[in-house]
């Protein structure tokens, strides 16, 4: 059809789409596909790699058990239906829902929680929340020195399989790998991430193909897929199933990262790569062990490895080891993201950062954070020194942060989401009893190592709990011998001398003039021509807006209020912001601009608030945090450090 000038209509025959439709559609569609395989690459590794070690653990592990037909399809049913009401129902449908503007994690949940209990007026709610969700965090880091020991470990005792003679060669071979690991972390993700969709993607096809290989050898093993044989199995071996509960959690360890890890990815393509691709390779790796396991119980020595042919088992290793990196190199970064939303919402001092790519905002390096995890984790490779150690202490610090998210998501479903009672508390109660279930089975792990996560759990959870309540104290403390702007304007000599420029003092709080302003005056006897009091807040939201981040309030004489305020999730950079969003009649010249900071020398005293050592522990804290200057990224050239003592 030939079109005349100035025809603007379009002809097409029926059930053919506009051509800019079908490339939206497809743009979508390719998107959609992009986000999946990150999801697959980034999210569950973890979870990935479970079948490395899990079914061997509940055979062989702190609780061994006889490996015959009731307990192989028992077990299997167990793990089967773990998979699915724990990671399907419960995270992957129910917690996703529970997000922070498209974040999750404990700490983004509990800030959104924090704003609903505020808006429902039941604020004697919030400290238990508080303690809560802090709880998890601190767990977490727990479980996070675990996953990367047991992960490469699991996978590098392969050569012990094919290889035989060479065991003594699986230490110091883990700990390079783990060397080589934690050393890469400064250089940034960017590059090898766009690798590990692919890789895990190969890696949960393997997982399949092995897991079918066997099970048309055995085809009856698919019947554990009914319930029954879970009933049965508890039925005839109450206490063997019960302490089963142990290993069956680490087939469910982590799957709360896909929560977790939800902003980066969004929740649709994580809930698609889950239900679609990972939960049925993994149900067919888990149910082509039991396969092997009802034709041949011997190999429970290692039963993942003895499923592959033996000309396989060393390319098996090689595959497996640099899943397990990928599901460690996940973990790591997650205890970046996690260290600076609780340095951003005030549970943590203040650490350097290093921002390892120039697009994304969220892909951080923590040089203090990186090194402490590989400490701990050499130490447990040392200490523990197999994976089937290893898994005697995984697991009891994650079913007590299962336990916690379910409370978490009981409140979001009574008082964010306004479910009917009924709907909201029979799903509560159905989820408490599953993590009840694996808390106190778990719970007997606790003397054979499982003590370990837990210890340092609760150590951070201390750390956390003190940075915040020392926080407060000291800003009460600074208010309450802090001088009112209006008086301070007041008493200021008119026939002061005003020098050129701008000064900016940094405030914590937005009452009162700061120290550092005060003993400026006092010794130096001048004011800049324009003085600016600032305020960095960060809101319970992962992100502001760049248009609504600075407000600014005229307080007379050429001295202005101003508050900066950023999400959890926002890199801070005051003078790229205050040049890029301060209002048009603010103009910032570097070379002009002068900050102003205080450093409070803090004295433990016995005022009322903290005891006497958390106070101690506190002002360490405080000494051994990075400097706002580095933090806000300040000029060091044009920064002035005010010293004054507090009594906290």
């Amino acid at each position: 059809m030939t079109q005349a000038p100035g025809d603007t209509s379009q002809s097409f025959t029926p059930g053919d789409a506009p051509a800019d439709g079908g490339d939206q559609n497809d743009a979508r569609a390719h998107s959609m596909r992009a986000l999946m395989i990150g999801a697959i690459g980034v999210i569950y590794g973890d979870i990935g790699t479970s079948p490395l070690y899990a079914i061997r653990q509940a055979f062989t592990g702190n609780h061994p058990m006889p490996v015959d037909e009731i307990n192989v399809l028992g077990l299997l049913s167990l793990v089967f239906w773990a998979l699915i009401i724990v990671v399907t129902l419960k995270y992957t449908i129910l917690m996703t829902m529970a997000d922070n503007k498209g974040q999750g994690g404990s700490l983004a949940l509990l800030a959104r929680l924090n704003q609903a209990v505020k808006g429902d007026h039941r604020s004697w709610l919030a400290p238990l929340l508080v303690i809560l969700g802090v709880a998890a965090g601190a767990l977490f880091y727990g479980d996070s020195m675990i996953t990367p020991a047991i992960s490469v470990l699991s996978a590098v005792e392969g050569l012990e399989v094919a290889l035989p003679g060479l065991e003594r060669f699986v230490i110091p071979l883990t700990i390079g790998i783990l060397v080589a690991l934690f050393l890469f972390q400064s250089r940034g993700t960017e590059k090898v991430g766009r690798l590990f969709g692919p890789i895990m993607i190969i890696w949960f096809i393997t997982l399949a193909m092995i897991g079918v290989m066997n099970i048309v050898q055995a085809p009856a093993i698919l019947v554990a897929i009914n319930p029954w044989y879970a009933v049965q199995f508890f039925t005839l071996h109450p206490m063997a199933a019960f302490l089963s509960l142990s290993a069956v959690i680490l087939v469910v360890t982590g799957g709360e990262a896909l929560y977790a890890d939800m902003g980066h990815f969004g929740r649709t393509p994580v809930k698609r790569s889950w239900i679609s691709f990972v939960l049925p390779a993994l149900t067919l790796n888990y149910f082509g062990q039991g396969a092997l396991l009802l034709r041949s119980p011997e190999s429970i020595v290692s039963p993942f490895y003895r499923m592959v042919p033996e000309w396989a088992t060393l390319p098996m290793v090689g595959l497996a080891t640099i899943a397990t990196v990928i599901a460690s190199q996940a973990v790591i970064t997650g205890s970046f993201s996690v260290t600076r939303q609780a340095m951003q919402l005030g549970f943590l001092p203040r650490m350097a950062t290093v921002h390892t790519s120039e697009s994304e905002s969220g892909q951080i390096y923590i040089p203090f954070v990186n090194w402490m995890m590989f400490s701990f984790v050499i130490l447990l490779v040392l200490g523990f020194r197999t994976s089937n150690n290893l898994a005697s202490a995984y697991g009891v610090a994650l079913s007590i942060t299962m336990f916690i998210d379910t409370l978490l998501v009981a409140v979001a479903m009574f008082m964010m989401w306004k479910w009917k009672a009924w709907i909201a508390g029979s799903i509560t109660i159905a989820l408490l009893i599953v993590d009840a279930a694996f808390v106190s089975s778990n719970a007997t792990k606790i003397v054979s190592g499982g003590w370990v996560p837990l210890l340092v759990g609760a150590g951070i959870f201390l750390l956390l709990m003190t940075w915040k309540r020392g926080r407060e104290l000291l800003f009460n403390r600074m208010a309450e011998e802090a001088m009112p702007v209006d008086r301070f304007l007041e008493s200021l000599n008119p026939n002061i001398t005003r020098v050129p420029g701008t000064a900016i003092f940094l405030s914590g709080t937005t009452d009162g003039v700061p120290h550092a302003m005060l003993h400026n005056l006092k010794h130096n006897k001048v004011v800049h021509e324009r003085v600016i009091l600032l305020t960095v807040v960060t809101e319970e939201v992962p992100h502001i807006l760049g248009n609504q981040r600075i407000e600014v309030q005229h307080l007379g004489r050429r001295f202005y209020r101003m508050v900066m305020r950023y999400g959890y999730m926002d890199a801070t950079n005051i003078p790229s912001d205050l040049k890029s969003f301060a209002p048009s009649n603010f103009e910032f010249n570097n070379m002009e601009t002068s900050y102003f900071l205080g450093r409070e020398t803090l004295i433990p005293s016995r005022r009322p608030g903290m005891a006497l050592w958390r106070e101690g522990l506190f002002a360490w804290m405080s000494r051994s945090a990075t400097s706002a200057m580095d933090f806000f990224k300040l000029p060091p050239d044009r920064v002035v450090e005010v010293g004054t003592q507090v009594e906290i």
